[in-house]
């Protein structure tokens, strides 16, 4: 099944950062699994390219344009794809994709995407430079 309005070579953006396996107890009463539990791995996802961009600690201080396409179901399995787009003085913006493949299955979705906003801190909370990236 492909999304109306995507093209069907559409692949993720970005690097595979995390992956899980949705399980009963991350489901919401519908039995969907919550779109906290999504929205938490995507949070990590971007963590870990922010620390990686930044070379050291990073704090979420926005996410931006968050939009669920799909539900997660449980079974599937979450994939969640990372890309930086771009880096200020102290923070960056990483653009974070949610990508199940679906349970017993070869179909691989996009279940939701947002723009997160990662401030780069010392060792005492302050901000601190962000390495630029290449070519910038």
């Amino acid at each position: 099944m492909i999304e109306p309005g995507l093209k069907p070579d559409e692949e993720p953006l970005g690097d595979l950062t995390v992956r899980t396996i949705a399980m009963p107890a991350d489901t919401n009463a519908n039995g969907d699994i919550f779109g906290g539990w999504v929205m938490s791995r995507m949070d990590s996802a971007g963590g870990i390219a922010g620390v990686d961009r930044a070379q050291g600690r990073v704090v979420t201080i926005a996410v931006e344009a968050m939009t669920f396409i799909r539900p997660v179901k449980v079974g599937d399995v979450l994939s969640v794809y990372t890309h930086v787009e771009s880096v200020g003085r102290t923070s960056m913006k990483i653009h974070v994709e949610a990508w199940a493949k679906r349970f017993r299955t070869t179909l691989h979705e996009k279940v939701t995407d947002a723009t997160f906003t990662f401030v780069a801190i010392d060792e005492e909370g302050r901000p601190r430079p962000v390495p630029p990236l290449p070519g910038a």
